[in-house]
């Protein structure tokens, strides 16, 4: 496979956007290791909570509302979690407080007890996440789709981002690149297109040594 030139990527994304020093001042940057492993689990919840309840949903209304949730999920602290019963999250569903949808009320305890689950084995859920390689991102991808409850499609990836772990995202824009320049061609959550996708940010990551966040970034800068 014949990648584009990450050099050539960043340029057109600096002329596009006001030059290098604009475009370096608009570029995330991951968390290390070890600041990534100073976040508690609880945080982990909410992270996932909130950008499940922002799935399809106005991502400002939800922000509004998260307080509530704060009050409502007990700061989504994860052994409280565990010991709520099913009626009460039933009622936890109806609170006023917060955006009442059962449904994804109910992936607070799926994703605690996944959480749960990795601290027996890890000692902890963010040491479990700061130790995943990003060479292999979308292996925790899968994992979050799969141990977890709405955490496939962008959800995981965007809670990752969010809570600082080095990793590419599947937007828009990254992917038309990569279907503009034959990366990929099937289905974009497919293994086949996982799996090229994570060898072109490789590639890219060796040429660059930049991060994966901020390659994610660029190239979705450098596109129409």
């Amino acid at each position: 496979m014949q990648y584009e030139l990450f050099q050539s990527i960043y340029d057109r994304a600096a002329l596009r956007h006001g030059g290098s020093k604009h475009l370096e001042q608009r570029l995330a940057r991951p968390l290390s290791s070890t600041e990534l492993e100073q976040h508690t689990d609880d945080r982990w919840l909410a992270a996932f909570s909130q950008k499940v309840f922002q799935s399809g949903i106005s991502w400002q209304v939800v922000r509004n509302k998260w307080p509530g949730f704060e009050e409502v999920f007990f700061q989504f602290d994860i052994e409280k979690m565990l010991l709520i019963h099913d009626e009460m999250w039933e009622e936890k569903a109806k609170d006023t407080r917060i955006i009442r949808h059962l449904g994804k009320v109910m992936t607070i305890r799926e994703n605690a007890l996944m959480i749960s689950d990795c601290q027996a084995k890890h000692g902890s859920f963010a040491r479990f996440i700061a130790d995943w390689p990003s060479d292999n991102i979308i292996g925790l991808w899968t994992y979050l789709k799969k141990h977890g409850a709405r955490l496939g499609g962008n959800t995981g990836s965007y809670t990752l981002r969010a809570m600082g772990k080095d990793t590419f995202l599947l937007t828009k824009d990254v992917e038309g690149y990569l279907r503009l320049h034959e990366i990929i061609s099937t289905g974009r959550d497919t293994q086949s297109a996982l799996k090229a996708t994570q060898e072109a940010f490789n590639h890219w990551r060796k040429e660059s040594g930049r991060s994966y966040t901020e390659i994610s970034q660029c190239i979705a800068l450098s596109v129409n």
